[in-house]
């Protein structure tokens, strides 16, 4: 077991080092160890003035089993800021220390499964508890025989009964610069005749203890005169603000009235972050209170706890825990002075790359930011108000994905499918129709109505991820915003003086042979009116999944053009890729066919991009989002480990993103620069999926298929028809439209248990 927890820790601790004497990354000639950090520039609204603390609850317990050796020695390598290790106590039988979620061992160890019929009931400050409890077992018997799990269910179990229960000597033994002890049932302990005080009495002789907690005001007090305060604060922690404090039988939210009497026992406190930014019922956060501000007069700490990447907070974050993090430490009004988290990398990550940057500019010769549908992870996909969150959130390019009406009318919207994305259900009910060239499912489409019935309609919010998944977007702006027409998009490209555009073409033989609509020339004539195609000023890319539109826009030096490959795809043989240059200068390509996935964790990386850059065309990676559940576990639930992955590591000409604000605070951040002083390490494909043990692995998925040559290249366009009033129904029969070579959905697999999601990138801020 030894060997084995050995062999894996060294595996962890080397995987961002070169493999075989080659460079990880390209361009990368030496993976450079991270320069220790510069003294801070800024004065911190801490009460120190010294940067906020992050501290690790159980290591990074949001990846690992809390407080597993895996977890510790993770958290324990960051080092661009100050963090500590957080450890909630629990007493053995015979007194020993170990460090665990909870009272109840059954809810992070296999303890259930080895002692089936040992369960019992305890009442514990007034409230029947059952479970396995750590007093009713020797140190011996629990350390020896009992496996710690992931405790909570959204997150991968592949790490669980690999680890044993740690002791707070296996926590201080990793030589933490901070550590910090969690005292949760002290009057539960002293029932049953064991002394937590008498323990840390003891314990702080020979170990440096820098924090100790407790919701228990008694505990506290009776601390005070039997530690060396100097050297280890006591701090206060508040629970839910209707649950008893037992000592005083008052409410938290009661004992919150009167911080003076606090500041007699404890140097600090320790509060649930809705006590600092209320969120309401809505999910929307409301004014801060002054609590920080007031504990601060009165000389008191302010560390704030229930930080989680995959527990979103507010919509106000859009899914972006930076952003989160950011909301308590760096407002004009007041900072934090630590963050209770178990998501150590990103807290940290924050801190040292993201707080008092919003100003600076994205770095020179990084990848492109490229909306889908604007910024439409937070308002409705293609309308006004997508388009100018987008140009205000820092986006390089804006896309429009156009569709035409009835009459013919060009507007920007995701699908020619109306039911998704707009208020098409159940008004237009009666106009729904199967079009197996456009889509496998009926739906209301927009060539089959005119842009007047088109305008009467309202848009409308949706989670990519469905809309009972729980991970909606932005409630309240569901229906907000108008859509806009392909010239008054054009007109406020040209206004805003974006970088660029990018036109996406779909559809193009159905809407010409069965519905007399000339998608291509309507696009073509727009750009045209706009002088798109006689500027430089401005880049213009046109995407299409069908060569033969590409064609049509062959010769014009302000275009470029980019073939988009739905397909998730394992390779590019040199014959595709030739056939490519004939019609394209760049490609579109999902996530996973740069990294291919396995059962949630990232598994390699691909020969595409390099096979691509080699004949010269470019590389924009489709789509990314900040929702947790789109990414593999290796990016520790973190957008920003992702965009590091991709543009960093990879080094894609350009990101295709629903959330361009999180791309654009990447690329402004000192750390999008691998060779910096601090950077973003990106995630290494492989490495976290070694260390999950054989057993606990699902059959592994066949691999991706090789780009074909079939796949690229697409029939010429049909000739536009004549249609007439007695043309058959959509879903009559007759000829069928020529197919496109690329017409497969993506599937990007995001129902795979990728609940918990985390981000293998800052474990290089360790080394």
């Amino acid at each position: 077991m030894i060997r084995c927890l050995l062999l894996i820790s060294l595996l962890i601790h080397a995987s961002l080092a070169k493999k075989h004497d080659q460079p990880a990354y390209p361009d990368q000639k030496q993976r450079l160890q991270p320069a220790e950090p510069q003294a801070a520039v800024k004065k911190w609204l801490t009460l120190s003035g010294e940067p906020p603390l992050v501290i690790a609850r159980g290591g990074f317990s949001g990846l690992f089993p809390e407080s597993s050796t895996f977890a510790n020695d993770m958290a324990n390598q960051l080092k661009f800021t100050e963090v500590a290790l957080f450890c909630n106590l629990q007493l053995t039988k015979d007194g020993v220390g170990i460090c665990l979620t909870d009272i109840r061992l059954d809810n992070s160890t296999n303890i259930g499964m080895l002692f089936p019929k040992d369960s019992r009931t305890y009442n514990i400050n007034g409230q029947n508890v059952k479970g396995w409890f750590s007093v009713d077992y020797l140190s011996d018997v629990i350390l020896n025989n009992v496996s710690l799990v992931q405790n909570v269910l959204s997150r991968t179990n592949g790490f669980d009964g690999q680890l044993p229960v740690s002791t707070v000597e296996d926590v201080t033994g990793v030589k933490p610069s901070v550590f910090w002890l969690n005292v949760q049932y002290d009057a539960f302990y002293t029932e049953h005749k064991l002394s937590v005080s008498g323990y840390l009495e003891k314990a702080t002789r020979f170990m440096g203890i820098n924090f100790i907690s407790s919701p228990e005001i008694g505990f506290l007090k009776n601390m005070n005169g039997k530690v060396n305060r100097a050297r280890t604060k006591l701090i206060f922690e508040f629970l839910d603000p209707d649950v008893v404090e037992p000592t005083t039988n008052q409410t938290y939210s009661a004992i919150l009235k009167d911080l003076s009497a606090i500041q007699k026992f404890a140097s600090g406190i320790l509060v649930p972050k809705g006590y600092i930014w209320p969120v309401d019922t809505n999910k929307y956060l409301g004014n801060p209170t002054p609590l920080v501000a007031d504990a601060h007069k009165l000389g008191l700490e302010v560390y704030a706890s229930g930080f989680a990447n995959d527990m979103p907070g507010s919509y106000n974050y859009s899914y972006d825990p930076t952003t989160e993090y950011l909301q308590f430490i760096d407002n004009p009004q007041f900072s934090v002075d630590g963050l209770l988290t178990d998501f150590s990398p990103t807290a940290s990550n924050t801190i040292a790359c993201f707080a008092t940057n919003e100003t600076a500019k994205p770095k020179k010769g990084k990848a492109l930011i490229i909306t889908h549908n604007g910024a439409s992870g937070v308002y409705p996909g293609c309308t006004d108000l997508a388009y100018e969150q987008a140009v205000n959130d820092g986006a390089d390019i804006i896309d429009c994905s156009v569709q035409l009406s009835k009459d013919g009318v060009a507007f920007c919207l995701d699908s020619a499918d109306l039911t998704g994305d707009t208020t098409a259900m159940p008004t237009f009910m009666s106009r729904s129709s199967y079009v197996p060239e456009v889509q496998k499912n009926n739906g209301v489409f927009s060539f089959d109505l005119t842009w007047s019935e088109i305008q009467t309609l309202k848009p409308q919010m949706v989670s990519p991820f469905g809309q009972n998944s729980g991970y909606q977007r932005n409630p309240e702006a569901k229906n907000k915003g108008k859509f806009m027409t392909l010239a008054d998009f054009l007109e406020l490209a040209k206004a805003k003086a974006v970088s660029g555009i990018l036109i996406n073409i779909e559809n193009a033989a159905y809407l010409a042979s069965k519905k007399g609509l000339d998608i291509v020339d309507s696009v073509t004539k727009a750009l045209s009116n706009a002088t798109f195609d006689k500027q430089q000023t401005q880049q213009v890319l046109i995407k299409s999944d069908d060569s033969s539109v590409l064609s049509k826009f062959q010769g014009v030096p302000a275009y470029k053009r980019l073939l988009h490959i739905n397909e998730e795809i394992g390779d590019a043989p040199k014959q595709t890729v030739v056939e490519i240059q004939k019609y394209a200068d760049g490609v579109v390509v999902a996530r996973p066919s740069l990294i291919s996935i396995e059962n949630g964790f990232a598994k390699a990386r691909t020969n595409v991009l390099d096979e691509m850059h080699a004949a010269n065309i470019s590389v924009y990676v489709f789509v990314l989002r900040n929702e947790f559940v789109a990414l593999p576990f290796d990016f520790y639930a973190d957008p920003m480990v992702e965009l590091a992955t991709y543009v960093a590591g990879l080094q894609v000409d350009g990101v295709i993103t629903e959330f361009p604000g999180t791309a654009s605070k990447y690329m402004r951040s000192p750390c999008v620069d691998l060779n910096g002083e601090i950077a973003i390490i990106p995630a290494e494909p492989g490495e976290l999926l070694k260390q999950v043990s054989f057993i606990a692995q699902p059959p592994a998925n066949p691999p991706n298929p090789p780009l074909e040559i079939a796949d690229v290249v697409d029939p010429p366009l049909p000739p536009v028809a004549n249609v007439s009033s007695s043309t058959p129904s959509p879903g009559s029969t007759g000829a069928p439209a020529p197919s496109s070579s690329s017409g497969m959905a993506i599937t990007a697999n995001f129902g795979l248990c990728l609940s918990a999601i985390m981000a293998f990138t800052l474990l290089s801020l360790g080394h």
